[in-house]
């Protein structure tokens, strides 16, 4: 089974330069909990709502002033529409991850597969997939922000 027999079509996206409060309220609107982010048709990145908790609001980023691509993760896991269930299953589970971007061979967003849509068709694997990703991860060190955990502590707005 190829990933285009389950994937959602026509996601909504957020450009990079839309703001953190942006992301929010379009997650609120649609009952979302992540936004792939896109600069015209191209995938730039993924915006989440922990993201924007442990990225923005843990540290004091002001919502309106921050912008989407300053807390996104732009290392982003895809797939092709082509790619055997399976092997996205399977990549899932052993990167921890619950939705997955789905472009075309012009690397064009056309989908997200989510864990959900692949319990629903029971694609096989899904449950060791679920067990992998619900693996507990080891917890930060206590007083460690995010910012400083990725070098961005003090890091100016802007540029």
């Amino acid at each position: 089974m190829r990933i285009a027999e389950v994937m959602t079509r026509n996601v909504k996206v957020i450009g990079p330069e839309r703001s953190v409060r942006e992301a929010a309220r379009l997650m609120d609107n649609l009952n979302v909990g992540s936004l792939p982010v896109c600069d015209g048709e191209r995938l730039v990145g993924m915006i989440t709502d922990r993201d924007i908790t442990v990225r923005a609001t843990a540290v004091g980023e002001d919502p309106d002033q921050t912008q989407v691509k300053e807390i996104m993760t732009d290392d982003v896991r895809w797939c092709f529409e082509d790619d055997e269930v399976n092997d996205v299953v399977r990549t899932m589970g052993d990167v921890q991850i619950r939705r997955v971007p789905v472009v075309d061979r012009a690397k064009r967003l056309v989908g997200i597969v989510a864990l959900g849509d692949l319990a629903t068709d029971r694609a096989e694997g899904t449950e060791e997939a679920l067990r992998n990703i619900s693996e507990p991860s080891e917890p930060d060190r206590p007083g460690n922000t995010s910012k400083q955990r990725s070098g961005k502590a003090g890091r100016e707005h802007g540029g």
